[in-house]
């Protein structure tokens, strides 16, 4: 059993225990309250999913295993030659929450190679599909298309045992989440170049690699390792993170909850935000006749645009108050990189101009920038200009941590999830008489 393994494994019997006495002793703690506004709007912000994994401090933004970004960035070890950590080293912290050595990062890096090889029938479904098809939709389908090769769906047919559920999911996670790279540069290469396909290099990491099949040179290797690691996990409450976890809760294969956290990625109010920021600055751009506007002329378009009723895209956050940590790691990235770029230059005006002007009208709890307020600017300064691909490798990034969170989920035992629900008269029942609800328990 590989080291990666074996670690994983202790983690889970010293885990379990823990588990297991919340249920069995302190199961009826009341932690939370649910109000008639949750219920209507999305259960927004209810604490009833339980991850560690990662978690979204209003304050101090995302905690991978309790490190933020910048200690992130900083500890786990780098790729010689890069300025940017192994991703394979952000999955052994996602999944053992200890900070790997170079040698463990290594070793995960070769059973990603062990496993990379995509069957040919993957690349078979993807050529009969329409060339104008949707990327995402030809990621998912990829993805979906393995699921003849789960390892869990074959070992709970023969009855495994449930404590052991978590021993097959982790080999699927690896090998689903080894052949994404490939799959994912396959799809670009094929619709969006040509049809040119660039073999992998086994010699190189998860996210060298992903940029040798790009064919999109230095320092983009160094990009899609700092994308993938900021987008691989983000608690459990968003759409794709959340989507996983209830499909996997089934039972379902790791490849059935993949391939369905991709189809919740793909909507426009979770994954394609960063293509949307990424159009109304080129819009704005026109607008101001592409040369850098003074701070009062963006002070100037930005009022007249909130005055016209519409949003400033790329700021404000559901949980956050303050600049999103993924936006800044971006953004020095871009300082030292493309400082010059003029698309750079309008988002670093935004950046000074739009909180103050928010904040002075009251429009938003968080008026600071978030991720997709600087992502989509890198894409297209290194020729990845597909606003429609621009989710894909988003899903390459957040498999990582979903993956990450269904084999837990699996080790310890988590339920099938299923909320309860009420109907529009019970809550006008209960809003007239509140007394009802709690009597009824609601």
């Amino acid at each position: 059993m590989p080291n990666l393994k074996e670690k994983l494994f202790q983690k889970i019997k010293e885990w379990r225990p823990r588990t297991t006495k919340l249920v069995k002793e302190h199961g009826k703690v009341k932690i939370d309250e649910v109000t008639i506004e949750q219920c209507v709007g999305g259960m927004r912000d209810i604490k009833s999913l339980v991850t560690d994994i990662s978690y979204l401090d209003p304050q101090e933004g995302i905690r991978f295993r309790g490190f933020l970004i910048p200690e992130l960035l900083q500890r786990l070890p780098k790729v010689p030659g890069g300025d940017m950590p192994y991703v394979e080293g952000l999955f052994y912290l996602l999944l053992t929450g200890d900070v790997p050595t170079k040698a463990e990062c290594d070793e995960v890096a070769e059973e990603f190679r062990k496993r990379a090889a995509v069957p040919q029938y993957v690349w078979d479904v993807l050529r009969a599909m329409p060339r104008d098809t949707h990327p995402m939709t030809m990621f998912s389908a990829a993805v979906l298309a393995m699921q003849r090769e789960s390892v869990f769906a074959k070992a709970y047919d023969r009855g495994i045992n449930k404590m052991d559920y978590w021993d097959t999911t982790y080999e699927d996670a690896l090998n689903c989440v080894a052949k994404l790279p490939e799959i994912a540069a396959y799809i670009y290469r094929m619709k969006y170049r040509g049809d040119t396909i660039i073999a992998p290099d086994p010699k190189l990491d998860f996210g060298g690699n992903f940029a040798h099949m790009m064919g999109v040179p230095k320092p983009y290797d160094d990009v899609s390792r700092l994308y993938f690691i900021l987008h691989s996990d983000h608690e459990s409450g968003n759409v794709s993170a959340h989507t996983g976890h209830l499909v996997s809760s089934a039972l379902s294969d790791m490849f059935y909850a993949l391939s369905a956290m991709l189809n919740g990625l793909a909507g426009p109010l979770h994954g394609l935000a960063n293509q949307e920021v990424l159009r109304w600055i080129q819009g704005v751009m026109t607008k101001m006749g592409g040369k850098v506007p003074t701070e009062d002329e963006m002070k100037k378009f930005v009022n007249d645009t909130l005055d016209g009723g519409q949003v400033i895209p790329g700021f404000g956050h559901a949980v956050l108050r303050k600049t999103d940590p993924r936006y800044a790691a971006q953004r020095e990235f871009c300082e030292k990189h493309l400082p010059n770029d003029i698309i750079f230059k309008y988002v670093d005006m935004l950046f000074k101009v739009v909180p103050p002007i928010l904040l002075a009208r009251g429009k938003a709890k968080n008026p600071w920038p978030n991720v997709d307020a600087q992502s989509g600017v890198i894409q297209w300064y290194y020729g990845v200009r597909e606003y429609d691909y621009y989710t894909v490798l988003f899903g390459v990034g957040r498999a990582l941590g979903v993956s990450a969170n269904i084999v837990w989920d699996r080790a310890l035992g988590y339920a099938l999830e299923r909320p309860k629900s009420v109907t529009t008269e019970m809550l006008e029942n209960w809003a007239a008489n509140p007394k009802t609800a709690v009597a009824a328990g609601a």
